[in-house]
């Protein structure tokens, strides 16, 4: 799906790297996660690969023709306008019933008639979701995408995603390491520059919804995440 190959990048003004020759894979399709604390380089890496960032040396390949797209906690989104109408002139034409779908699963009916600016930080992200979900992409990047979201619904939506976009591919920023071992495939911890090697790759559980959850193995995904770093 994407391969980062020995990516240096440094902020104006830092005296050290944030990355030094940075290699990250992922090469499967799937749900996968950019994992570790704050300020070693997780969004950096996220906005590097969709290309928000392009002031870095190495190579970032990606397959198929289709865009990596960017989506964030607290995205600003048009306050005035009404969640519903925004979205019917955001819709894709042929996707409207994709989209009526995830305004179901997402929770998002009642609001259809409410401007943005009435919504809490947890509806907004979702409906940002939802939009972006709607579009052409070969990988979406998840930035805490669904922050201030309660964990029940948080969960259905991650399972109605993975159910949906089976041959997508998402990069998904969590700081729930419960989460990011329970849903992701392949989890990407992040030790920072100066450790070696930067990241460390962990599997987890890729669950779905419906079938049975080992916790054992869920317990050593998270051990296992919570000692990479």
């Amino acid at each position: 799906m994407i391969a980062c190959h020995d990516i240096t990048f440094r902020y104006p003004g830092a005296e050290t790297p944030l990355f030094d020759g940075l290699d990250v894979v992922i090469d499967t399709p799937g749900f996968h996660a950019l994992f570790g604390p704050s300020g070693v380089g997780k969004t950096t890496l996220a906005k590097i690969i969709s290309g928000d960032i392009d002031t870095f040396s190495g190579q970032v390949n990606a397959i198929g023709d289709m865009p990596c797209l960017y989506t964030y906690n607290r995205e600003r989104l048009p306050g005035w306008s009404p969640v519903g109408r925004h979205l019917e002139k955001t819709t894709p034409r042929g996707r409207q019933p994709l989209r009526d779908e995830l305004i179901d699963h997402f929770g998002l009916s009642e609001l259809m008639g409410m401007r943005f600016a009435q919504l809490s930080m947890g509806q907004c992200n979702r409906a940002n979701l939802l939009r972006y979900l709607l579009q052409d992409f070969r990988i979406l990047i998840m930035d805490e995408s669904l922050a201030n979201v309660d964990e029940p619904t948080r969960q259905a939506i991650l399972y109605k995603i993975k159910s949906i976009f089976p041959e997508a591919g998402f990069l998904y920023i969590s700081h729930n390491v419960v989460e990011v071992s329970r849903f992701c495939d392949q989890i990407v911890v992040f030790r920072g520059a100066h450790k070696s090697p930067q990241t460390l790759r962990v599997a987890g559980q890729d669950h779905h919804e419906n079938q049975p959850l080992d916790k054992r193995a869920l317990e050593r995904s998270m051990l296992e995440i919570m000692n990479a770093a």
